[in-house]
């Protein structure tokens, strides 16, 4: 249901708007958790190494996806909070449309570099056939997975974080069986992990298409266009700069998964399964940020600046709750969770157990970071928000090139803690300068 975030108490508001999002993540990290698990319980730690190899590369692809859905919902929600139905209405129209021909070229582009790029993160001899194979079914799929996620982006938008938890509940059980047919029952191996996703994300897309549709006769509005210029170019001033920030992390993480790589086949396998733990949490506590970004995008429109800061204060204490059952149970449990990915060698289950004791602690940290994100986002201050977030990343691949010949894979995961600490420094100088009021993304 459609709803508007600028009326009612903003803490009650916030929390009934992020707790559908945050059921989502928990059945989105569901589904991928389940290809690593699966993987690994059926096909053996090398067909996790396998699915885990390819992952740096698949968020190049996914940070378009994010960086575009961040720049529709902004200027969506603004426009929705401005009660502009009309100009509304034509974003998500010309967002629809532009998305589609985007998927579409990179699906191309995707399948034409996946060996070069594999190469390139220096894929194990042992694993790279089944990489590059899992990476170009996915990317097959890709097309279905980016306009999944924008029309998930736009349902937020207006106010409305029911409808996307019902449609990812379906796609993720839905992948979670047709996971353990094709690779428990058929034996497919790698290759039945990615069909899975594919056939799971493209009824899910299709689906969400349709309902999208219908539930924009809601809006009421006179006149509008399904595409314009005008309109397309103010997305892009906030998408282009959200995808280069979202690419270079993901840049960044390939430079980390290749220094990760020359440790071997067992190391990888941790490292898969602790980072697949390590994003459930992030992910998670991202969910209470993008409902602030939604929150405080639909605001700004309204120009209701004391009500962004009365449910920002009301994120942190919620974000920090949150944080706690990820940080006891990845510090005390971290054994029994990497073993739960199938991870058999000694070395795989220590690297992924020391990677979680060193970052988990520090997501207390990072939530406040990404709370504060989700104000600048959402106000259209990329600018800000790409410095902050840049700041982690650099510190974080700088480091662990530095800190690996000296401690080893320990020096590497060291690096994560001490991005955050810089970052969240940077994003809460950004958001109590205020400057972020000042930004008008709906200029022409």
């Amino acid at each position: 249901m459609i709803k508007d975030l600028t009326q009612g108490s903003p803490s009650k508001i916030l929390i009934q708007f992020s707790i559908p999002m945050f059921i989502s993540v928990i059945f989105q990290q569901m589904y991928s958790l389940s290809d690593s698990v699966i993987a690994g319980k059926f096909a053996g730690e090398n067909a996790l190494a396998a699915v885990g190899a390819s992952y740096p590369i698949t968020m190049i692809f996914m940070a378009i996806a994010f960086g575009s859905n961040i720049g529709c919902s902004v200027i969506i929600s603004q426009l929705f909070g401005r009660k502009e139905y009309g100009k509304c209405k034509t974003a998500i129209s010309t967002t629809l449309i532009a998305t589609l021909v985007l998927s579409l070229i990179l699906t191309v582009v995707g399948l034409l570099v996946a060996d070069p790029m594999m190469r390139l993160i220096q894929t194990p001899a042992d694993i790279f056939r089944e990489s590059s194979l899992f990476f170009k079914i996915y990317i097959g799929g890709f097309a279905f997975l980016f306009l999944y996620n924008v029309a998930t982006g736009i349902f937020t938008s207006l106010g409305d974080s029911n409808t996307p938890l019902y449609f990812l509940i379906g796609s993720s059980v839905g992948n979670i069986l047709l996971c353990l047919l094709f690779v428990g029952r058929l034996h497919l191996g790698v290759a039945g992990v990615a069909w899975a996703t594919f056939i799971a994300q493209g009824i899910a897309c299709i689906l969400s298409l349709v309902t999208l549709v219908a539930r924009l006769k809601q809006l009421k509005a006179e006149a509008f266009s399904y595409f314009s210029f005008s309109v397309l170019w103010q997305i892009a001033r906030v998408a282009i700069p959200s995808i280069l920030q979202q690419s270079f992390v993901s840049v960044g993480n390939i430079f980390v998964q290749n220094l990760i790589n020359g440790y071997g086949t067992p190391v990888i396998a941790g490292f898969s399964a602790a980072i697949k733990l390590n994003t459930f949490a992030i992910t998670s506590l991202s969910t209470l940020a993008n409902g602030m970004s939604s929150f405080t995008a639909q605001n700004v429109g309204a120009r209701n600046y004391d009500r962004i800061k009365k449910g920002f204060h009301s994120g942190i204490a919620m974000v920090l709750v949150i944080c706690l059952p990820f940080v006891l149970s990845y510090t005390f449990l971290g054994s029994q969770l990497i073993s739960f990915f199938k991870v058999d060698s000694s070395l795989g289950l220590a690297t992924g157990i020391h990677f979680l004791q060193i970052a988990s602690p520090f997501y207390f940290v990072i939530s406040v970071k990404l709370l504060a994100d989700g104000v600048l986002r959402g106000a259209g201050s990329m600018g800000q928000f790409m410095a902050a977030t840049l700041t982690d990343l650099f510190l974080r691949v700088a480091l662990s090139y530095i800190l690996a010949p000296i401690f080893g894979t320990n020096g590497i995961w060291a690096s994560w803690p001490i991005g955050w600490i810089a970052a969240t420094i940077l994003s809460m100088y950004f958001y109590f300068s205020g400057k972020w009021k000042e930004t008008d993304v709906l200029r022409e």
